[in-house]
């Protein structure tokens, strides 16, 4: 079975691989979007990360026929009443820019004490066939943000984000971007919404 992840993003690339391989899932070849004859990529426009997720699934089984996997992901902050969710990537208005989203949220968030810097990452993956079968998978992870950035072994907001398995008895109070691969992906809302995904990939595959 050959399977598209409708993504640039080589870290996400490589997480879905060893989420893949850890279910032995030997059977399907994963392709990247450099895999394959290039297309324009949708617009996101969609109000939710569920709309986001399926607009790039379908668009990379229209474009290539092959069964495609798309993520759309971001951060809600709870003083923020959820923001910035789906605008998430563009929060400083130029998209994929990380040092001003972050700089951006940590300005926003300044003087917001200490109990109330609660903030998820929600992750909704969608995987559809060529036949028009559509599933869809959420992952959150809880946890809090940090007044600076710590670590650099994530992207995105993973150095303002401390999980909440980190700041439990017994943890040690790491930023996402200072856990190593192996960490996040047992707890990071992705690598649980990935999950959900290859456990229904088992029965095609």
């Amino acid at each position: 079975m050959k399977l598209l992840l409708a993504s640039n993003n080589a870290k996400k690339l490589k997480e879905l691989q060893r989420i893949l391989d850890q279910a032995g899932l030997d059977s399907v070849e994963l392709l990247a979007l450099a895999d394959v004859d290039s297309y324009d990529e949708p617009v996101e426009n969609g109000r939710t990360f569920t709309d986001n997720a399926l607009i790039k699934a379908r668009a990379g089984v229209a474009n290539t026929g092959f069964a495609t996997i798309a993520d759309d992901s971001g951060i809600a902050v709870e003083e923020l009443n959820g923001m910035p969710g789906v605008l998430s990537a563009r929060w400083s208005g130029a998209h994929g820019n990380d040092q001003a989203n972050n700089d951006l949220l940590l300005a926003q968030m300044e003087h917001v004490p200490s109990e109330r810097r609660q903030a998820a990452f929600v992750s909704v993956c969608a995987l559809v066939l060529p036949d028009g079968q559509e599933f869809v998978q959420e992952g959150r992870w809880e946890g809090d943000l940090l007044r600076a950035p710590k670590g650099d072994n994530g992207f995105g907001y993973d150095p303002l984000f401390v999980p909440a398995e980190e700041t439990a008895a017994g943890g040690q109070g790491r930023s996402s971007a200072e856990l190593t691969a192996e960490e996040k992906d047992a707890l990071s809302h992705r690598g649980k919404a990935l999950r959900g995904l290859v456990e229904i990939i088992s029965t095609f595959a």
